[in-house]
């Protein structure tokens, strides 16, 4: 996949990208917001440097490290990706708090519509104020969204330092276990 220029990062601003669902989900994973990269390409996600792709791997999710535009690929392992926010930004904190809080709610819906067996929201800061859970940490959650498990991973972004990519897959990897 060619690399967006600097122009159609600027022009992705705002922009939106299909969330990839689909029927039996065990795991919908749930971003942040999509970044100008992922709104530029329409792959969740996308941004080089971005660890979701390997840690899904690493983790044993799928059997082959899959490549962002191999997206669709996602449901045939029995996995989804959303985010709480549609809106593509350079960055995650130009989010306000009830953009997060709407995008809360809005996945509770998609959870009712999909009944996956686990929604797996991928950044706790953002969990923490979507769900209004400060005291949230990585791992398992008591709160279920829609009668699901909650399950909250760090940010795979590479701008997330306390995470290196072994550390990403083992949070991935006890998901994963936690499934049977």
């Amino acid at each position: 996949m060619p690399r967006p220029t600097r122009a159609e990062l600027a022009a992705a601003n705002d922009r939106t990208i299909a969330d990839v669902l689909g029927p039996g989900l065990e795991v919908l994973f749930c971003g942040i917001n999509p970044s100008l990269y992922s709104g530029a390409t329409g792959h969740h996600f996308a941004r080089p440097g971005n660890r979701f792709w390997p840690a899904l791997h690493l983790s044993g999710f799928t059997p082959r490290l899959l490549a962002p535009h191999e997206q669709h690929l996602l449901p045939d392992h029995g996995l989804g990706i959303t985010n709480l926010v549609a809106r593509a930004t350079a960055r995650a904190d130009e989010l306000d708090d009830h953009e997060l809080k709407v995008g809360g709610d809005r996945l509770r819906g998609l959870v009712a519509e999909y009944a996956p067996k686990v929604v797996a929201v991928v950044g706790i800061t953002a969990y923490r104020t979507a769900f209004t859970a400060p005291k949230a940490v990585v791992g398992p959650q008591a709160e279920l969204v829609e009668s699901v498990r909650v399950w909250v991973l760090p940010n795979p972004s590479g701008l997330n330092a306390h995470y290196q990519l072994d550390d990403l897959a083992a949070e991935f990897g006890h998901l994963r276990a936690s499934l049977g």
